[in-house]
């Protein structure tokens, strides 16, 4: 197979590589998935007739930090003390000292890195923080040239700005929080006192903006920007101007918000020209925070008909959108049904760039180039993934058959765990291609099915690595 390389040397432009990544956005947000939709995306649609659309891609986690940890360093998050949850706002960072990440690996290669938005890998010292000092290790130290952001998800303080290692404005106020109807919670602690929830989206959005206006300067040297919108997870706080915009209430209109962000920086690289040499990557850290009663209230599934919701071991936990712009390269109009991760985006720069992949780095990251590229494979790049709850549930998939550890969602939706029964199943077994909304419980019809699947979840645990080495 003849794929294009862009390595230092090889005489062709490298691209620039901007990703969007939404907070909690679901597979069935998309109209383009879900032709039911009440939330109308026009920009991530549009995006989807310019691109390729992955249908069968997956967060490696079904909540936040696990998510961000792989998606920047290409390995599973459960391999790190992290084993469930989330981190907060003031936890110390998670990523390894010295670990290789796709910024770092990137800017060994020359490319400028800059990152704005939700971090939620960890930028303090716990209660011990001082925000008067620097803040290390953070994202200056593992690749990044330029970061400003939030140290967490909105409704975990401390609620302030930071730009590469130094707070914006200190902390010296505080909130009581919020116990306001469902989607518009955040708890208590530290806050800015200029810090304003609802402007937050679009003032990292100002400075993703502003950064590509600025590369467009430098275009001898090619860029890679994450963008970490902190939307449309909870609080749900669209801008007056998106309210009433969806028919799925306030959590709609934030995601309608999310989108007109993710329509300005696709406007800033049409304005400034970059558009035709970026590779443009829009998708989600995980599925939707929608649970049954908000499916009755609205009637919009922002899961699609995945089963469960964000945060459980079932595909709605843990399917996400992903979509893939690059012209010239990425056909418009594609739909891939390739099985991928988002372990996956490192390898797959990697290879765009022709940078080396060493064998400590990038451990469960596979090259998706050729599914971008909609080249006819003779086998899946991908034989297994291995999915995480927020309780620390894992399950495996190889081809149709999907292996869970345990019993109930692992997640938000009841039952969350579940005791084996001494002569019932004591996890679950689905067929995707017959069950795809994993209805009907096979552990016990197939046992050698569950002993190969557990058996190679334990190797995969034992040795340390997925891909190929």
């Amino acid at each position: 197979m003849s794929l294009p390389s862009f390595a230092a040397g090889s005489g062709k432009k490298r691209p620039n590589i901007v990703f969007v990544l939404a907070d909690d956005l679901g597979w069935g947000d998309l109209s383009c998935y879900n032709p039911y939709s009440m939330v109308p995306m026009a920009n991530a649609n549009r995006l989807a007739t310019q691109g390729v659309r992955f249908t069968d891609m997956h967060a490696s986690s079904a909540v936040c930090t696990p998510s961000r940890y792989s998606i920047l360093t290409g390995r599973y998050c459960w391999r790190t003390e992290l084993k469930k949850g989330v981190l907060w706002g003031e936890s110390t960072n998670l990523i390894e000292e010295g670990r290789m990440t796709v910024a770092s690996m990137l800017k060994s290669e020359g490319y400028y890195t800059a990152g704005v938005g939700k971090w939620h890998l960890g930028l303090g010292n716990g209660a011990e923080t001082d925000y008067t000092k620097p803040l290390h290790p953070g994202p200056i130290d593992h690749g990044f040239d330029y970061y400003f952001g939030i140290p967490a998800s909105l409704d975990m303080p401390p609620y302030l700005y930071f730009e590469n290692d130094h707070v914006v404005e200190q902390p010296t106020s505080s909130t009581v929080g919020s116990k306001l109807p469902r989607g518009v919670f955040f708890r208590p602690g530290p806050m800015a006192p200029h810090f304003v929830f609802d402007e937050v989206v679009p003032t990292v959005t100002d400075k993703a903006v502003s950064i590509l206006h600025e590369r467009a300067a430098h275009r001898d040297q090619p860029f890679f920007l994450y963008v970490a919108l902190p939307s449309p997870h909870t609080p749900w706080l669209p801008l007056p101007e998106y309210q009433g915009k969806s028919k799925a209430g306030t959590y709609g209109d934030y995601a309608v918000e999310t989108d007109a962000m993710l329509g300005r920086v696709m406007q800033a690289l049409q304005e400034t020209g970059l558009a035709e040499d970026t590779l443009l990557i829009f998708t989600s850290d995980n599925g939707a925070d929608w649970k049954p009663g908000d499916i009755d209230r609205y009637g919009h599934r922002a899961n699609a008909e995945w089963r469960g919701e964000k945060a459980d071991i079932w595909e709605a936990g843990h399917r996400i959108p992903f979509i893939a712009r690059w012209p010239g390269h990425i056909r418009p109009g594609t739909v891939s049904e390739e099985l991928g991760s988002l372990t996956d985006f490192m390898a797959t720069t990697a290879a765009i760039t022709g940078a080396p992949l060493p064998r400590n780095a990038a451990e469960d990251s596979f090259n998706l180039l050729p599914a971008l590229l909609g080249k006819k494979l003779a086998k899946p790049i991908r034989d297994t993934i291995v999915d995480q709850s927020l309780d620390g549930m894992l399950t495996i998939r190889e081809g149709k058959w999907k292996l869970e550890e345990g019993l109930g969602s692992g997640g938000f939706t009841a039952p969350i765990r579940v005791e084996a029964a001494p002569e019932g199943p004591g996890g679950q077994l689905y067929d995707l291609a017959a069950d795809p909304r994993e209805m009907h419980n096979l552990y016990q019809k197939h046992p050698e099915i569950v002993a190969h699947l557990s058996n190679l979840l334990k190797t995969y645990e034992r040795q340390g690595y997925t891909r190929a080495m």
